[in-house]
């Protein structure tokens, strides 16, 4: 019987989301915006946004990798996706919904 993904999962994969997607705006709208059209306050706030969302995906990372015993690879790629675009939703897509890596039956605290 397959258990059901627990909440730590579901929200690493909201947070893989959308850090992944201000990620995005930060390099693709905002910079652009502070750098050519000399519109600096855009990039502050997507900059904030971005920066909190990167805490909680690392942080969500570490607490799901130490709960389902992740392999020190799968844990090193899905914290190193935080530094590259669109790797976040790799990791969400193909890592998260992987069962190897989520169906493990998990530690409890």
């Amino acid at each position: 019987m397959m258990q059901t993904q627990d909440r730590s999962i579901k929200q690493l994969r909201l947070a893989a989301i959308l850090e992944g997607i201000s990620y995005l705006l930060l390099l693709g709208v905002t910079m652009p915006l502070k750098y050519l059209a000399d519109m600096p306050e855009p990039n502050m706030v997507v900059g904030y946004a971005h920066g909190l969302l990167f805490i909680v995906y690392i942080a969500l990372v570490l607490l799901v990798a130490y709960r389902y015993r992740w392999p020190l690879s799968a844990t090193a790629l899905a914290l190193a996706a935080s530094l590259i675009p669109f790797a976040t939703f790799y990791v969400e897509a193909k890592m998260l919904r992987k069962e190897s890596l989520t169906r493990r039956k998990a530690r409890t605290y």
